[in-house]
């Protein structure tokens, strides 16, 4: 007779970092946002290799050491929203989400709240109205919320700038999960233990967001680039008009 298979052990830092999940899954959950929101803006930043800001020669060292790193305010600003904002209303929202499934398994539950999740389509039930406008407000408030704060980190002043920022970036954010989400989610559900998808879809977003980030920075900078050479160009002509 076959020996039972035997459960591979958990590494000791992802067993303290569940039960901080079991025991304190708001705290847990903002400050694992907070880092790594703060670390995509630090791995973007540098990946890209932004121009270094500017420091006078008598700045202190840590100063120095922080403008090398390229930490800015921008990085602080990011871990602020990720602890304050993002993980507790991803926290609320979700767990209202997951209220909504409670108790129902099998693929059909399990579709459902693929399908939920990415706005698509419900069963056609109370229980599957309820599913879909809970899912609704969940991506809704959430795009909106990271929209007008990342306007406001990136220099937005105003209402209408922050309308703008909305209006402008909402469709491309919120195509992200509406691709990830489903593919993630089929993972986690065939091959991830229940209570490892929290830290399993934590490294999603982490790899996504670094990516994206990064992409977001280079297209800025290329944009910058493209600017300072076009009024260089106008200033060229202008001095050779001036000298005809």
């Amino acid at each position: 007779m076959s020996a039972p298979a035997r459960k591979a052990p958990t590494h000791p830092l992802l067993a303290q970092y569940l039960r901080q999940l079991a025991t304190h899954p708001l705290r847990t959950k903002a400050i694992t946002s907070s880092t790594f929101l703060f670390l995509q803006e630090v791995i973007g930043s540098n990946v890209v290799r932004l121009p270094l800001s500017r420091i006078s020669k008598d700045a202190a060292p840590l100063t120095k050491a922080l403008a090398r790193a390229r930490i800015d305010s921008k990085a602080i600003k990011m871990a602020m929203y990720g602890f304050f904002v993002s993980a507790p209303m991803s926290h609320f929202l979700v767990g209202r989400l997951q209220k909504a499934f409670a108790g129902k398994t099998g693929l059909k539950a399990r579709v459902g709240q693929l399908l939920a999740s990415n706005l698509l389509i419900a069963p056609i039930n109370a229980t599957g109205v309820c599913s879909l406008l809970v899912s609704f407000t969940l991506v809704l408030r959430v795009t909106l919320v990271f929209l007008t704060c990342m306007a406001i980190i990136n220099g937005a002043k105003s209402l209408n700038e922050i309308i703008r920022a909305i209006k402008s970036g909402f469709f491309s954010v919120i195509r992200v999960p509406w691709i990830v989400s489903p593919l993630s989610m089929i993972i986690a559900q065939q091959f991830i233990p229940v209570e490892l998808w929290v830290p399993f879809f934590n490294t999603v977003q982490f790899t996504v967001g670094t990516f994206l980030n990064i992409k977001a920075k280079k297209s800025r900078l290329a944009l910058v680039r493209k600017e300072a050479e076009e009024r260089e160009r106008e200033r060229a002509r202008a001095r050779k008009a001036t000298s005809e």
